[in-house]
């Protein structure tokens, strides 16, 4: 394929993808005099809308998922990237394993789990759901990472005295940052926009995150819907994930790049 024909598919392809978003943002300021922002007031005043609350609650556990997912999936990626220790190979399998499993499939036991733990209805449960399902690509990507990192400069701290947390700290970590930077955005997309684990997992209107707040003014409209305060919606939660890519699409990048799929 010349030149030009990479130019034509790369075109159609950012044409395909991005139209739905160029729809929801012309949708979202449309109105019936013309343009403007009367969209966005609905979607923040009325009285199905989005709250403060359901922004927080969806930072809190965006945040919380982020930080979960990239502490449990370092620790897990250093050791299954260089250490060798009995059944390393066959535990990394079974990790993978996860993603064969469609988690739609078991959120009612784990519904039923987290009630037995105290944590039905809460933020913190789903979170720990949302790490857990997060967690077989990311430990994937680390341990990938972690083997992409020269073998010398482990060897080099170990000669200058330092143990496997401080090699981890202070050469590991600042070598697999791509890394990193990819398993923490993988995160904060999927617990950002998740629908159906907290349609599943939350009750409480006061503990709803910005996707159900979007839902909930849908289906509380007894058959009339909204459609420009829902576009506003879907552009309302898009921002911070577009935001978030562009700051940091050079890491990203290189995280598939630098040697994190390697293997």
């Amino acid at each position: 394929m010349n030149r030009w024909g990479y130019y034509v598919t790369g075109t159609a392809l950012a044409i395909l993808f991005l139209f739905p978003l160029v729809w929801s943002g012309w949708a979202s300021v449309r109105t019936d005099s013309g343009f403007g922002a009367e969209n966005y007031a609905r979607l923040f005043t009325s009285a199905n809308g989005i709250r403060p609350v359901h922004v927080l609650n969806s930072v809190i556990v965006s945040a919380m998922t982020v930080g979960g997912t990239l502490i449990v999936a370092t620790f897990a990626g250093y050791a299954f990237g260089r250490f060798k220790f009995p059944g390393r190979d066959l535990l990394f399998l079974l990790t993978l394993a996860i993603l064969m499993v469609p988690y739609a499939t078991i959120l009612i036991a784990l519904y039923v789990l987290l009630g037995w733990l105290g944590l039905e209805d809460s933020l913190v449960g789903l979170s720990i759901v949302l790490i857990v399902f997060q967690l077989p690509f990311s430990v994937f990507m680390m341990r990938n990472s972690f083997e992409a990192v020269p073998v010398e400069l482990e060897e080099s701290a170990r000669v200058d005295g330092c143990t496997s947390f401080g090699t981890l700290v202070r050469i590991m970590l600042p070598a697999v940052r791509p890394g990193l930077v990819t398993v923490g955005l993988f995160a904060f997309l999927t617990s950002w926009s998740e629908f159906f684990a907290p349609l599943i997992l939350l009750n409480s209107t006061d503990k709803f995150t910005t996707v159900l707040a979007v839902v909930n003014m849908r289906t509380a409209s007894h058959g009339s819907i909204d459609y420009a305060a829902l576009e506003a919606g879907v552009v309302f939660m898009a921002v911070p994930c577009l935001v978030l890519f562009a700051f940091m699409q050079r890491s990203y990048v290189r995280g598939f790049t630098s040697g994190a799929l390697k293997g």
